[in-house]
């Protein structure tokens, strides 16, 4: 299955999986777009259109988040699917990540 991200409003929002075979572009193309928010804005992730997530989406949520703040920018995680929250709960991730 694919992945894409759509821009709007200071919103990513993320379809598709977030799974090993999407990653490396999702990561690549998160990067980018946070890239490009203003310095000291907030980004939000929204998740709600995902409908597959295992540890490699996790990777990539800590992927943006580095760079984010690299950036001087914040990052928020919205409607995290139930199986990213329960990966971040058996990982003991969940207070690492900033989900809404």
């Amino acid at each position: 299955m694919s992945a894409q991200i759509q821009r709007a409003e200071g919103r990513l929002a993320v379809s598709g999986s977030m799974t090993l075979e999407t990653a490396s572009g999702l990561l690549a193309d998160g990067t980018a777009a946070i890239g490009e928010a203003a310095t000291g804005t907030e980004t939000v992730i929204d998740l709600a259109a995902v409908a597959d997530v295992d540890s490699s989406g996790l990777a990539v949520l800590f992927g943006w988040q580095r760079a984010a703040s690299a950036q001087g920018k914040a990052l928020r995680v919205a409607n995290p699917p139930g199986s990213l929250v329960s990966l971040a709960e058996v990982y003991g991730a969940t207070e690492l990540l900033p989900l809404s």
